[in-house]
């Protein structure tokens, strides 16, 4: 039996917005483009036995986020384009240990055995 990637949610607000087409379309302002877009980076997530299955996808441009501005510390967290490098929207997420607490190794192939998942948001880039 193959174990799939598990995603955990900041809030149930946040889930809904992901897993719900009807809630993530009042997210983005009624845009279908962002919402089947979101909703495929989610379902490809959920088909994942491990993060290295999505940082393997060019599409996903899976990258870590750097401290910018007014930005709280970034470390360990990680950003997928939603709908492409020339839009702003991103899902913010970040790999988790077995224990659930937060992965900081800055070694990609401790990333990639990621078998968790902490979704933090869906926002635009710089907002």
């Amino acid at each position: 039996m193959v174990i799939l990637l598990k995603i955990k949610y900041s809030s149930q607000k946040l889930e809904n917005i992901c897993t719900d087409a009807k809630k993530a379309s009042k997210y983005f302002g009624g845009n279908q483009l962002l919402v089947v877009a979101l909703l495929s980076k989610i379902n490809a997530l959920k088909n994942a036995e491990t993060l290295k299955d999505i940082i393997a996808l060019p599409t996903m441009h899976f990258h870590s986020l750097k401290n910018k501005g007014k930005r709280n510390n970034l470390l360990g967290f990680y950003a997928i384009d939603i709908k492409g490098r020339t839009e702003p929207w991103r899902l913010i997420l970040q790999p988790l240990n077995e224990d659930e607490t937060p992965n900081l190794s800055k070694q990609i192939e401790d990333i990639k055995m990621t078998k968790i998942i902490f979704v933090e948001e869906v926002s635009k880039h710089y907002e």
